[in-house]
């Protein structure tokens, strides 16, 4: 066969591929805005994907279950989830694929294969969509506003009602408001549109109102006037962190829960995946999604302490500058923080290790942590120096990490990475807080060292969207 045979053939299938993948991405779409069933593929997002975006998330399928997964199986399990009744979910189509080909017999009806693998979707309790408001517009909060709205679907979990800020709220700071959600410098465009309301001191995102609301105080505020009631406050200031100030949002109209997207003093401090099924929203008010390096580590640790036992560590954090840092030397509160942030790596301190034992008591004590601020906007790294009550190898750590992140409790906390060209900006958008390096797995005996990236802004505000989730009771069917 001539070369240009082949290549003719090469050029033909590559195009089937391709309108494979449209037809796959409109299906994606359909039953998400139709139906508000989500298909993710091994927890990364596919709704508004672009081709290329998703057959490379099919090429790390294959890869990550050594299964021959494509497109096309892809496709057809669409197609017969289509064809199913099922309630508002999520579900995990690459888990579907995997399963689907380690039992080929059973996958041959892909409509009675599926509707087997989703039988526990009809005792799904039936959810009331939860008001939900953002006390304070910064970094978390912008990107909080931006998956609010673009994971609204037909509005049936959260819904972003208003934005609180201080100050006047008049035509320039609504266009200001409204470009700074629209363009970031780090995560891109907001895939939405965003148009300003003077009149009625809105932004109106994706077609959808939401009030901009001034106050200095959370209790100035009657959100019952803006027809919001029984609403998830979310505080992203960082003003209020200790259980009397948070409860000051409680004493708001139209207020039930208040959410801290910081470590707090006197509330739980919830890492999603971890310890959040240990506090009942019937019976607390107030919650806290701790820090964003807690997030990254703890889903981490605590697979490495049901498997292998921890005796001690220390945690190293090379963390991206943040706000709080200044941009040209100046003045600052703490040490070394008013050096340039840009063009210096500055130690400071972190309480992450500690706060580690807040979702895991087995590990009070036994770690230390200290942090590096280095030149990048975004984009982290946890090190872990660990050791073990048990004797590991590079395979055996790996091995487990792999299985935390194929399957239980944690497979959205844990991203298991098989780059070995994996760098800081390439993280940057992963919806999970922890991304395991396991090209970067160091063992000797009874000593781990470990390398966890994360990314501290897009990562954690995942983190804060699944604990809301939770508070609010709007969590849907899941199928990982």
């Amino acid at each position: 066969m001539s070369t240009l045979t082949n290549y003719e053939k090469e050029v033909s299938s590559q195009a089937q591929i391709r309108r494979t993948t449209v037809e796959f991405i409109n299906i994606v779409n359909d039953l998400w805005y139709d139906k508000s069933i989500e298909l993710v593929l091994f927890r990364n997002q596919l709704v508004d994907k672009r081709a290329s975006e998703v057959l490379n998330l099919i090429d790390y399928a294959k890869e990550f279950v050594a299964k021959p997964i494509s497109i096309f199986d892809a496709l057809e399990i669409a197609k017969a989830i289509q064809l199913i009744a099922l309630p508002s979910s999520k579900l995990d189509i690459g888990k579907l694929a995997y399963e689907c080909h380690l039992n080929e017999k059973a996958c041959e009806d892909k409509v009675a294969f599926v509707k087997t693998q989703l039988k526990e979707a009809t005792k799904a309790e039936n959810i009331i969509p939860k008001d939900v408001v953002l006390y304070g517009f910064g970094r978390i909060g912008r990107l909080l506003a931006r998956e609010l709205m673009h994971k609204m679907g037909k509005g049936s979990q959260l819904r972003l009602r208003a934005i609180v800020t201080r100050g006047a709220i008049n035509q320039t700071v609504l266009e200001k408001r409204a470009s700074l959600l629209s363009i970031d410098s780090v995560h891109g465009d907001f895939l939405g549109t965003v148009q300003v309301d003077v009149e009625n001191k809105a932004l109106i995102i994706n077609g959808t109102t939401v009030h901009m609301i001034s106050a200095n105080a959370p209790e100035d505020i009657d959100y019952t006037v803006y027809g919001i009631n029984d609403a998830l406050i979310v505080d992203n200031t960082g003003a209020f962190r200790d259980k009397e100030a948070l409860s000051r949002h409680l004493k708001s109209k139209g207020a039930s829960k208040v959410l801290l997207t910081a470590p707090g003093k006197g509330v739980p401090n919830i890492v999603h995946g971890v310890n959040h099924a240990e506090h009942n929203p019937d019976k607390v008010d107030v919650f806290s999604a701790a820090s964003c390096t807690t997030n990254a580590i703890t889903p981490v640790l605590k697979v490495l302490e049901d498997n292998f036992g921890i005796k001690k560590g220390h945690l190293e954090t090379i963390h991206a500058y943040t706000n709080d840092q200044n941009l040209v030397d100046n003045m600052h509160s703490k040490y070394r923080r008013g050096r340039a942030a840009a063009l210096n790596m500055v130690i400071t301190e972190t309480g992450a290790g500690k706060a580690v034992a807040k979702a895991l008591p087995a590990l009070e004590g036994k770690l230390t942590s200290n942090a590096i601020r280095v030149p990048v906007p975004n984009g982290s790294l946890a090190i872990l120096s660990l050791q073990l009550h048990t004797e590991v190898t590079v395979d055996s750590v790996n091995a487990i990490m792999k299985q935390g992140a194929l399957e239980g409790a944690l497979v959205e906390q844990i991203k298991y990475s098989l780059d070995n060209e994996l760098v800081s900006s390439d993280i940057i958008g992963s919806s999970a807080p922890s991304i395991f390096d396991s090209k970067a797995t160091i063992t000797d005996g009874n000593s781990l060292v470990i390398y966890i990236w994360y990314d501290n802004e897009y990562g954690y505000s995942h983190q804060v969207m699944r604990l809301a989730k939770h508070i609010a009771k709007v969590r849907r069917f899941t199928y990982y």
